[in-house]
């Protein structure tokens, strides 16, 4: 219990620090919010549900590693829980380590996963976690030794941990695909749990592990909800969302009247902050009267586009707004942006933005999502397809799609309309802005990416960059 001690000892010290920033306050007016509780109120209180039931499920919160929750109206009651070690999140990081990703590269081991047979090392792997009746699962903490950086007990049933410069083998690639089978075969055994208590029709999702696309897409399928929400920040970035939403509805009792129906809340910049940051560099920019028809032009070309418009996304996707855009129809693509931009391991896929009037042409989409927009589901590409869009169907013909709604982003919507006009193909791929760095936010940002890699075109809202012929 000495992170926990810690932890409290550094929460008392909250109100001085506080001080020191907004000034003198009643510190009776100090709401103190559970790490799990404002997950859920993220969720819940952003969902268009009145009822619903709320899982949390990440690494930990201050004891738990799931917390479930009935959600109805201004009310969040925590049903069920599950204590440290028996922790999805933290076998998740410490499988990241073992591997070679830093522990924050789930993304990695996911996609990574689809390259594996997750049969080969189920009785290994049930030597570290394992289904339970009664709790739901258990991990063997004694072997996973979560509170060090140990490998030793991992190393005993595996072998040695990856380095990061190693080559991947198969047995690192069945090890995530067994890591990936086991959290949604517990996540399935989740829902049946509390669909017990229920019946219930609405899922919200929060957490760390709300990220997983094709364990959502699981649920989505088999866990008996007819609608799933989950908010587009759904990790620790989305948790002051919530503690705020809590305050406001659970706590003062005032009437929700928000839904979060799209993940554009950051920062936006008008035509004279971009003019400054350009006139900051050595590029000559084009202000155009079409952005999105020129781009679509551009990526029908076989161009790489920087698309940088309005408010930045909230969360870690980049959903059209601060978005590397490129051909899906290029096989080669993925190669070529690895190569110019992005550095990239070769096993991580690349996702489409598809007009959402066309999503369930190409893709298989079990039931109308009320996250499409996000890029939280993985679906299977229809027969005859998948070929089509090579640069955007991973090994297991699953795409990560976001559906772009004409409501929601109307200049994006109008870019990948103009794209299927020349293509006949109604998405483009869709890959976040950035190089080994978080995604640009500001007009400097999107223009020193450009700069030093080998993005063709960039669009700075109605401006235009285009690179020379001789780079």
């Amino acid at each position: 219990r000495e992170g926990e001690m810690v932890f409290h000892q550094n929460l008392q010290r909250v109100p001085d620090e506080l001080a020191k920033i907004v000034g003198s306050y009643r510190h009776d007016r100090l709401v103190w919010i559970d790490h799990h509780l404002a997950h859920a109120a993220s969720a819940f209180y952003c969902s268009p549900f009145a009822d619903a039931l709320v899982m949390v499920i990440d690494g930990i919160g201050e004891f738990d590693s799931i917390s479930v929750y009935r959600g109805h109206e201004n009310s969040l009651e925590k049903v069920f829980s599950l204590p440290y070690p028996h922790s999805l999140g933290f076998l998740w990081e410490k499988f990241c380590t073992y591997l070679g990703f830093s522990e924050h590269d789930a993304c990695k081991l996911m996609g990574l996963s689809s390259y594996g047979n997750p049969e080969v090392l189920a009785e290994r792997f049930r030597q570290v976690a394992w289904l339970d009746s009664e709790t739901l699962f258990k991990v063997d903490n004694n072997v996973t030794r979560f509170r060090s950086a140990d490998m030793s007990g991992l190393e005993a049933l595996f072998g040695p941990a990856r380095h990061r410069d190693q080559a991947i083998s198969v047995e690192h690639r069945n090890l995530a695909a067994a890591l990936q089978h086991f959290t949604e075969k517990a996540l399935l055994q989740l829902c049946q749990k509390m669909q017990a208590l229920g019946p219930f029709d609405h899922l919200c999702l929060a957490g760390g592990t709300a990220l997983n696309c094709v364990a959502n897409a699981m649920m989505q399928q088999h866990g008996g909800f007819k609608e799933i929400y989950i908010q587009p920040a759904a990790n620790d970035a989305g948790s002051a969302i919530g503690a705020a939403l809590q305050v406001w509805c659970g706590v003062l009792g005032n009437q929700r009247q928000f839904v979060m129906n799209h993940a554009l809340w950051g920062p936006e910049y008008s035509d004279a902050q971009i003019e400054e940051a350009i006139a900051q560099t050595m590029f000559a920019a084009e202000k155009v009267a079409d952005p999105a028809a020129i781009a679509a032009a551009l990526i029908n070309e076989g161009k790489i586009v920087g698309w940088f418009q309005g408010r930045m996304e909230t969360g870690p996707r980049a959903l059209g707004n601060r978005s590397l855009l490129a051909d899906p129809r290029r096989k080669d693509m993925r190669d070529i942006l690895n190569r110019k931009i992005k550095h990239r391991e070769d096993f991580r896929p690349f996702a489409p933005s598809v007009l959402a009037e066309a999503a369930e042409d190409w893709f298989e989409i079990p039931q109308r999502s009320l996250a499409g927009g996000f890029m939280l589901y993985a679906y299977p590409a229809r027969p005859g397809k998948a070929e089509q869009i090579p640069a955007v169907v991973h090994v297991d013909k699953t795409s990560r799609i976001q559906t772009v709604d004409r409501a929601v982003n109307p200049r994006y919507h109008k870019l990948i309309s103009e794209f299927a006009r020349l293509s006949q193909v109604p998405m483009v791929l869709n890959t976040s802005f950035n190089d080994s760095e978080p995604i640009v936010m500001t007009p400097a940002d999107a223009i020193s990416t450009f700069a030093r890699t080998g993005i063709d075109a960039l669009f700075l809202g109605n401006y235009l960059i285009k690179r020379s012929e001789n780079g």
